[in-house]
């Protein structure tokens, strides 16, 4: 009896160092950095700076228009702070310490798509293999499936 497995796409989340080695700053366009940035339900944002000097708000476009801060208690403050982004759409993300977002320009505007999946080969696509001993032509998911089987089989 052969038996068949079937392998879903594997999810390919990236991180990202927001102003990658400058970091969570004032003065820094976070526009341009993001721009050709591809983000993903599943991506994490990892906003970096010294422990004080800054925080990380999340808000919504009013709030990230007019540098609006949340209350205190929804800062991030780590200087490390990681957030996966869990929905598509829209994401704003202003520092709130002084004038900052105003002044400084510390802000971040980003569009996230749904979660990015590893390609997969349509059937029609698949590579095929022919053996030179007996003249059999199989498709790479068939000699797969051949090896997932035995190894259930084990």
């Amino acid at each position: 009896m052969l038996r068949a497995i079937i392998i879903p796409a594997v999810s390919m989340a990236k991180e990202f160092i927001v102003g990658d080695e400058v970091g969570w700053t004032i003065r820094f366009d976070y526009q341009a950095w993001a721009d050709g940035k591809d983000f993903h339900v599943g991506d994490k944002l990892v906003f970096r700076y010294p422990v004080g000097a800054h925080n990380v708000f999340k808000v919504n476009g009013t709030g990230f228009q007019n540098c609006i801060v949340p209350p205190v208690t929804e800062a991030l403050t780590s200087g490390n702070d990681a957030i996966t982004l869990a929905t598509p759409g829209r994401n704003w993300y202003i520092c709130g310490v002084g004038k900052h977002c105003e002044i400084g320009g510390q802000k971040l505007f980003i569009t996230v798509q749904p979660e990015s999946q590893a390609p997969i080969i349509a059937p029609s696509q698949a590579l095929s293999y022919t053996s030179s001993v007996n003249g059999i032509t199989t498709s790479i998911y068939q000699l797969v499936a051949v090896v997932i089987a035995t190894a259930i089989m084990v």
